[in-house]
């Protein structure tokens, strides 16, 4: 039997949660999957797991026998890219993630650059609004706006993003412009109904540490941020969102930024990558590219003449 992909089958399952989840992600079905787990644990005359309709457990020789296959797997994943030339030239497949929205309209322009003086690197940009897992999904570099969790991962802050409120000049002018944040309870309001909704927005006077949270109680609740922005250009609400969000709907007139005064402390924003030894040349390359680029473009949003 060939003991690497039984250990890659492995991980997987275990990962994934269940054997159909992995199987749609190897692309093997269900019983060959299966069928070479078990193969393997009767080589090793053990179990392995402990198998339900609903969930998979390692038993303890489960436990001892993945954290060595991992280990085992990274090392061949380590060498196969240091034979393929990953490590002293810069070339394969490098796999990006971004929040869609950031990633369109300042991410793939960087990609686009970095691929003309790159010819030899490939590059898969996956725009998701969920933060993906970089380990698991095999991604190589995030781009990740808010504070980071601790992790064992490396993080490269290229700056900050401001948290903005906006309306449109029809909405302002008929219910007049907000000076204070509790000006906002007079206010229609659009939100975002994500994962975590806001049942506050947070706002902080400039120079002051102490915060002030207004109530969130939205005439309307949309799903994605393109849509809150629609909504808040048709005048139906203030929107409170990242300010590169707003930023094309504020410079054409059709937004206001209001309570510029209050804003909560700028979210940061780092390019993450996985901390595992030495790093491919095809990331090195793109960090010391990507970093700076993305840094000067995060800066022209917070200057002065960018703001309404």
């Amino acid at each position: 039997m060939d003991r690497l992909e039984a250990m890659t089958l492995l991980r997987e399952a275990v990962d994934r949660g269940s054997l159909s989840a992995a199987s749609r992600a190897l692309r093997v079905p269900v019983p060959t999957l299966s069928r070479k787990i078990t193969d393997l644990e009767r080589r090793l005359g053990t179990k392995l797991l402990v198998r339900t309709t609903r969930s998979l457990t390692l038993t303890d020789a489960g436990i001892a026998y993945l954290a060595a296959a991992r280990r085992i797997l990274d090392e061949v994943d380590s060498a196969e890219r240091e034979a393929a030339g990953e490590f002293f030239e810069p070339k394969g497949e490098l796999v990006l993630t971004a929040p869609i929205q950031f990633g369109r309209l300042h991410v793939l322009p960087v990609v686009a650059d970095f691929l003309d003086q790159f010819p030899q690197i490939d590059i898969r940009l996956v725009l998701s609004d969920r933060n993906v897992h970089l380990v698991d999904d095999h991604v190589d570099m995030a781009v990740r706006i808010g504070r980071l969790p601790d992790s064992a991962m490396v993080a490269t802050r290229i700056g900050t993003m401001r948290i903005v409120a906006a309306a449109s000049p029809v909405l302002l002018a008929r219910h007049g412009v907000p000076r204070a944040p509790e000006d906002l309870r007079d206010l229609p309001a659009v939100a975002v109904d994500g994962p975590m909704p806001e049942a506050n927005w947070r706002f902080r006077p400039s120079g002051q540490a102490a915060s002030i949270d207004v109530p969130l109680k939205p005439r309307l609740s949309v799903t994605t941020t393109e849509t809150a922005v629609d909504a808040a250009v048709r005048g139906v609400g203030i929107v409170r969102l990242l300010h590169y969000q707003v930023v094309e709907a504020v410079e054409a007139g059709r937004l206001q930024l209001v309570l510029e005064g209050f804003e909560p402390e700028p979210a940061p924003v780092h390019l993450v990558h996985a901390s595992r030894g030495q790093m491919p040349l095809k990331l090195r390359r793109f960090l010391d590219v990507a970093a700076p680029a993305l840094r000067e473009r995060l800066a022209r949003l917070s200057r002065p003449e960018d703001k309404a």
